[in-house]
């Protein structure tokens, strides 16, 4: 027992038990500040995990906020930003405010940004921070530490943090600030990039929506990645849903790539190529193909771009024909100019010879049958100077059936030479149509060619019917003048391909695929339309479409 209190006695003098308690007390504040120190790296990492690059700076500055009291002590949380060589409160919490006027070049924020380094300031050595201008958001805060945000020795701005204690920032606070504006330049930049790259992507795809011409990007094994819904509804398999088919399945229903595919061109020459094409339905299209390049300078993809020309190319085939209209109405006009005086000289003459002779006389007979025909010649002549005009006639009240007889004189002789009987069915009192009576004229004299050339070769009887009607369609009116044959008719699947500028079925001596075409011009231009019925080996029917005048 003595010695006990003796040994005890020794400890105490010579302070044994004084540096066990130091120690203990130290490692208890070691470990607390171990484990502070891990635990404000887990707050940093969570925040860096919860902050998406998608989300709002008010969104990001709000959610620090939520987490950073655990860390350390924090009554107020503002994000300043750099704009235009000026620092603004962009966000802060907990109450969100915004702050219109630039921070004064006098407030220390300016000087955190300057010596790059988190700075510990206290409110109560000086008034407003951010000037008289602006309002005093930390006026009731004791303690304030500012960190800047830097990536790659870029300033972004800075974040500052209050408290309503007085001297709670200190050397490890600064650190941890330190990490956390490190980590929040971060976050932030990747938001601006990604608010960048979304800008650009928004701005090109509206900018590809806006074209108004089909535009697709395709890549090298033939599949859409994207279109800008522009496809004319006639290509041959359009349908919902087209990124990620095949490109010729799609636009040209076929089951593999064509065998002069223009990607393959494009990855042959690596230039853009250019091809105009006839599509089924009618459609003339310009196609060019141009390359997409990756950062390797090697072809990725290409973009086709669509021009639909079947307008224009209608609009050149009506002036290749008018030309040609033209250079044979001039020849129509000399010719029947030349014709025209002995002509005239034939019929006074016989008319002068007839008055001499007795009605009994059978030379009487002879000479009216050259008066007769002297006469005939004298309409036909009469109607290729009025068919040859070249100058423009407005429409007018005109009668169809008069129009098909002036067209039937001028083919009737041609027409029996090459065995082809016309029969006329016309309808009498047929109503009149406002139409220009030229134009007329040409459609009808095409349907007839076009009737002569499907007779050719056929052993039957060879026969060509014109024909006049009425069609009601409600309280409209509409005058047909149709023409029809029996001869070799028309393919179903080239039907759809007759009015196409140059696609004929005649060899390359006997047509250029115009005639159909300029008439549909001619027919829509008149408010009307032609209609096609062919049955192979029998004949066809083609008619002409006219709103009655009213």
């Amino acid at each position: 027992m003595v010695y006990s209190n003796k040994f005890k006695l020794i400890e105490n003098l010579t302070g044994v038990n004084s540096s066990k308690l130091n120690y203990y007390v130290e490692l208890k504040q070691r470990n607390a500040e171990i484990i502070k120190q891990n635990y404000r790296l887990e707050i940093i990492h969570q925040l860096v995990r919860d902050i998406n690059i998608d989300m709002s700076i008010e969104d990001i500055i709000g959610r620090v906020y939520d987490r950073l009291p655990l860390a350390l002590p924090c009554d107020f949380l503002g994000l300043f930003l750099l704009r235009w060589d000026e620092l603004y409160l962009a966000a802060m919490a907990p109450n969100n405010f915004s702050m219109a006027n630039p921070v004064p070049r006098s407030s220390f924020l300016w000087r955190c940004l300057k010596e790059k380094k988190a700075v510990v300031f206290d409110p109560a050595r000086k008034g407003n921070l951010f000037g008289e201008e602006n309002p005093d958001p930390v006026k009731k805060l004791r303690s304030l530490v500012a960190a800047p945000l830097f990536v790659r020795s870029t300033a972004l701005g800075l974040l500052l943090v209050g408290s309503g204690q007085e001297a709670v920032y200190s050397g490890a606070e600064l650190h941890f600030m330190a990490q956390l504006a490190d980590q929040l330049a971060i976050c932030l930049q990747n938001a601006r990039l990604y608010k960048q790259v979304s800008r650009a992507k928004r701005e090109w795809e509206e900018t590809f929506k806006a074209v108004t011409d089909p535009m697709l990007v395709i890549d090298l094994h033939y599949n859409i990645l994207r279109c800008n819904d522009r496809l004319p509804s006639g290509l041959a398999g359009i349908k919902e849903g087209i990124k990620g088919k095949k490109c010729y399945e799609m636009l040209w229903g076929r089951r593999k790539a064509c065998e002069d595919c223009l990607l393959q061109e494009v990855l042959r020459t690596v230039k853009p190529a250019y091809r105009q094409v006839q599509a089924e339905p009618g459609l003339v299209l310009d196609l060019t193909y141009y390359p997409v390049f990756n950062e390797d300078k090697k072809v990725a993809a290409v973009i086709l771009h669509m021009k639909d020309i079947t307008e224009k190319v209608k609009m050149e085939a009506r002036l290749v024909q008018s030309a040609k209209l033209a250079a044979i109405g001039e020849m129509a006009a000399g010719i029947a100019h030349e014709l025209n005086s002995p002509m005239t000289v034939i019929i006074g003459t016989a008319q002068l010879l007839l008055r001499e002779k007795d009605e009994e006389n059978p030379e009487a007979q002879l000479l009216k049958d050259i008066v007769n025909c002297g006469l005939r010649c004298k309409k036909i002549i009469q109607n290729l100077l009025t068919f040859s005009r070249q100058e423009h006639y407005p429409l007018a009240s005109t009668d169809l059936n008069e129009e098909i007889k002036r067209v039937l004189s001028l083919v009737q002789y041609h027409f029996n030479q090459n065995k082809i009987a016309i029969i006329q069915n016309l309808q009498p009192a047929l109503p009149k149509v406002k139409a220009n009576g030229y134009q007329i004229q040409q459609v009808i004299i095409n349907f007839l060619l076009n009737a002569r050339d499907a007779l050719e070769g056929v052993e039957r009887d060879k026969v060509i019917a014109v024909s006049t009607s009425v069609r009601e369609d409600g309280e409209k009116k509409w005058v047909v003048v149709g023409v029809r044959d029996n001869g070799i008719g028309i393919a179903a699947e080239n039907l759809p391909k007759i009015f196409n500028p140059f696609y004929t079925s005649k060899e390359a001596t006997k047509g250029t695929g115009l005639g159909l075409s300029v008439s549909l011009g001619i027919a829509e231009a008149h408010g009307g339309a032609i209609e096609v019925e062919s049955v192979p080996g029998e004949g066809s029917t083609f008619s002409l479409v006219l709103p009655a005048e009213e």
